[in-house]
């Protein structure tokens, strides 16, 4: 697989930490040109000091005229692109549907779902130009089940599914696959102040909050970025080659969240 990504193309939104970051370093070992993106400067800086090889800038994606500002940078460095991995993603409020503020509701679907569409639609030309190519989207189990106390963030992972599956058959004509992932519970920084954040409007324990998302997940534990970074390999490679308008799990085996 190293070989097979030598000199492919890739764009990765919030690609300086986490689930970005650990995929960008996957493909980079890989022999791919990693550009990143992601609103926090200092993560750019720090991400782009560990890793000399890769380019990155810092973008706000959930802004119309920043991701048109994003291709920009990202035509003149990298002269194409093959793959656009659409990562960026906020956890959103955690509260009962009726104390989510019309602004929160907003906020979370801009950034989980219309960041997305941004970045895809200004990405569709350059895979197009480049013969083919493969956008991954960022779905979770969220965009499974219904969830409580996350509404804003569920809507907006069940959207991307839809918006995937659109993607497929839009432009599987011009050899473009695109596919999401729907994660389960990711652990890491992210994963720990969502637990916080619940356990808060819960009353509940952390640790009785972290033993409910694996409860009813048949391995019995969270996933990690790696998991993930993996798969979104796999899907770009010649051997996901004949895979397009999928939302796959990499949860463990979750069932219905209660």
């Amino acid at each position: 697989m190293a070989s097979e990504f030598a000199d492919t193309r890739v764009l990765i939104t919030a690609g300086a930490s986490g689930i970005g970051a650990v995929t960008a370093k996957y493909f980079l070992d890989a022999g791919a040109r990693v550009h990143i993106c992601d609103i926090n400067e200092a993560a750019v800086s720090r991400f782009l000091a560990e890793n000399p090889s890769a380019t990155g800038c810092v973008t706000d994606v959930s802004d119309e005229r920043a991701v048109a500002a994003l291709f920009t940078v990202v035509e003149k460095q990298l002269g194409g692109l093959d793959v656009m991995y659409n990562n960026a993603g906020i956890a959103g409020p955690t509260a009962l549907i009726q104390d989510v503020s019309y602004t929160d509701w907003h906020t979370c679907l801009d950034v989980n779902l219309g960041a997305a569409f941004l970045c895809s639609r200004h990405a569709i030309a350059l895979l197009k130009a480049a013969g083919g190519g493969s956008i991954i989207n960022m779905s979770s189990t969220a965009g499974l089940f219904g969830y409580p106390r996350r509404a804003p963030y569920c809507a907006a992972k069940w959207a991307i599914i839809g918006f995937t599956k659109t993607l497929a058959m839009e432009l599987g004509g011009d050899g473009i696959r695109a596919n999401c992932i729907c994660p389960g519970s990711v652990s890491g920084d992210r994963m720990d102040k969502v637990v916080a954040h619940q356990a808060a409007a819960s009353g509940e324990s952390e640790d009785d909050i972290r033993k409910s998302y694996v409860s009813s997940v048949s391995l019995k534990t969270f996933v990690s970025p790696q998991d993930i970074a993996a798969l979104v390999l796999f899907l770009c490679s010649q051997a996901g080659s004949k895979i397009s308008g999928q939302a796959i799990p990499v949860d463990g085996h979750s069932e219905a969240v209660q």
